[in-house]
């Protein structure tokens, strides 16, 4: 951290930053591991404990684990070195460009811009919608959401609805909604272990049963939910809906193309996903990697998807078993992975 942050930070910390933060500053940012959140959902299941290994107990119906998150009364804390117990925005608060990037902070400022969890669904979720981030600042909501899809699991049948299966319009939809028949226009896709979906914001979509997945999207947790396959809550009542939110949100176009394709290549980097909101890489490894992050104006994450590694960097070294997540702060430059047989993680950083 430089001099002038340094100082700025100091002569502002009885009012701007509590006065813990004093310390942190004059300590030097390492691989952080994050607690996760749990999050009972009427669909979830169980595959978050048995497949992931993620105790989210006494919750019976764990739906989503957020395993790195800034989303505000949301926010992951630090598990490891000096900082555990801190918050992911009061780190970007205090540590700044040097934890996420100079472009990252500029734009973002205190909010962590990506948020990485996990989903299992033992019933349908219900379809939805989110918003762009030009809709999202008109309504004041914070950022849009676009969010992509890697599937861990998935029963023999399992199936997602990822947009239209025509072109439409407005009225066309609030046809079918109306006659309960909404499931008719729906593009349904089969998945398998490996598939991957990105879901730009405006995208219909909705996860079926049978399908654990891991989820990068912006930091938002705005949802318009439109159709809920007529289900109701224990205690009899209907969840609500957001149709009318939801109606300017919606692309009402046919998606050009649903699955991502790419080629497994052992030891590379594979490309999944490039988009402004986060790029997403896959690597499956079973030798010592070296990756160099020093031209990258960004922080990176890493999630381990399947078996367990080491990661070694200036800074310290973590051990990372599937479920786990590290994040390595932007000022981090190299770093070496040493997996366990059967490693496979998503690198995830911003550009």
């Amino acid at each position: 951290m430089d001099i002038i942050k340094f100082v700025f930070l100091s002569c502002f910390s009885q009012n701007y930053i509590e006065y813990k933060y004093a310390d942190l500053l004059m300590n030097r940012l390492y691989p952080l591991k994050f607690k996760p959140l749990f999050k009972e959902k009427i669909w979830g299941g169980e595959k978050i404990l048995t497949n992931l290994g993620l105790d989210y107990s006494p919750l019976k119906n764990c739906g989503e684990a957020w395993v790195l998150s800034g989303v505000e009364g949301s926010g992951t804390k630090v598990s490891n070195g000096f900082l555990k117990g801190n918050d992911l925005n009061e780190l970007v608060e205090v540590f700044m460009d040097d934890l996420v990037g100079e472009k990252a902070f500029d734009k973002f400022k205190n909010e962590f811009p990506v948020l990485v969890k996990f989903i299992d669904s033992r019933q349908y979720l219900s379809i939805q919608v989110h918003p762009n981030d030009e809709l999202a600042a008109r309504r004041k909501i914070g950022n849009g959401k676009s969010e992509m899809w890697y599937i861990l699991d998935a029963s023999p049948d399992a199936e997602i609805i990822d947009g239209f299966n025509r072109d439409i319009d407005q009225k066309i939809f609030l046809d079918h909604l109306n006659r309960n028949t909404l499931p008719e226009i729906m593009n349904v896709e089969k998945v398998s272990q490996g598939d991957v979906f990105f879901i730009p914001a405006g995208r219909i979509h909705a996860l079926g049963p049978g399908v654990l997945l891991a989820e990068i999207q912006q930091t938002s947790d705005t949802t318009y939910r439109i159709f809920d396959w007529n289900r109701v809550d224990s205690n009899g009542k209907p969840r609500e809906l957001h149709t009318e939110l939801a109606l300017e949100a919606i692309d009402y176009s046919r998606p050009d193309h649903c699955h991502t394709h790419y080629q497994r290549n052992l030891n590379k980097t594979v490309p999944l996903v490039d988009d402004i909101h986060f790029i997403c890489n896959l690597l499956e490894f079973d030798r010592p990697i070296r990756k160099d992050y020093m031209e990258l104006d960004s922080f990176v994450i890493l999630l381990c998807i399947n078996g367990a590694m080491k990661v070694s960097s200036e800074n310290g070294q973590e051990n990372v078993k599937c479920g786990e997540t590290i994040l390595l702060p932007a000022i981090t430059e190299k770093v070496s992975l040493f997996p366990d047989p059967g490693c496979k993680i998503l690198e995830i950083y911003m550009i």
